[in-house]
């Protein structure tokens, strides 16, 4: 897998850094112990964060920033990381999916950085390009049905977008049944190291949860 970020990102975020984790995997329905984990986690924003001050949180300020520079408005189109921590902090329970769609949620509100969780067996072509959705360009999100993506950063595989910061595509989303993940980081705050430690947290959870010797992982920009 190649992923190549565009000229039209690089003008809005000339910082940006991501990482692409990529691994053979054991997906389940669910996953008592890790859900432990996220449990954990969700008791220490509780005691930590405000819906108001999660914002000032640096890898969620900085996809902000983004969003505003894209032409997009961030309050409407949440990134996901935000989207997630906000949703706890109202009280809220986490959707439980499945074990690899709800690891990559918690290494998301870990770290704060919008993260992608795709089944790679069904991208097309072998490489990805981040760039910025243009109006009326269809995309199913998740669970969303129709979204307008017009200002959102977007993956593009040879056929169209697979995911957004904000929600990944029907097409290439993750099942009971995948084998072969590939996980996107987007770290629109340009903290290298930081993203280099929420892709290794990635795969210490994959090998704790998920059948898989942790994969490997790249850093693009």
């Amino acid at each position: 897998m190649k992923v190549i970020v565009s000229q039209d990102i690089e003008n809005v975020c000339p910082e940006f850094v991501g990482a692409c984790v990529d691994a053979i995997v054991v997906n389940t329905p669910y996953n008592e112990l890790l859900w432990q984990d996220i449990d954990a986690f969700c008791n220490k924003f509780r005691e930590e964060l405000t819906t108001e001050s999660l914002k000032e949180i640096t890898s969620i300020a900085a996809t902000r920033r983004v969003y505003k520079a894209c032409g997009k408005d961030p309050s409407r189109y949440r990134p996901a990381s935000e989207a997630l921590i906000r949703r706890v902090l109202q009280g809220k329970e986490l959707y439980q999916l499945n074990t690899l769609v709800d690891l990559v949620n918690l290494a998301s509100i870990a770290y704060g950085y919008s993260i992608g969780g795709f089944d790679a067996d069904k991208f097309v072509g072998d490489t990805l390009t981040l760039g910025i959705g243009r109006e009326g360009e269809p995309y199913e999100g998740i669970g969303r049905g129709m979204i307008n993506i017009q200002g959102l950063p977007v993956y593009r595989d040879t056929i169209g977008g697979v995911g957004t910061p904000t929600s990944d595509n029907e097409r290439t989303k993750i099942s009971n049944s995948t084998h072969h993940l590939v996980v996107l980081i987007n770290g629109y705050d340009g903290n290298e190291q930081r993203v280099r430690e929420n892709a290794e947290y990635i795969q210490d959870l994959l090998r704790k949860y998920c059948q898989s010797d942790g994969g490997t992982y790249f850093i693009y920009r």
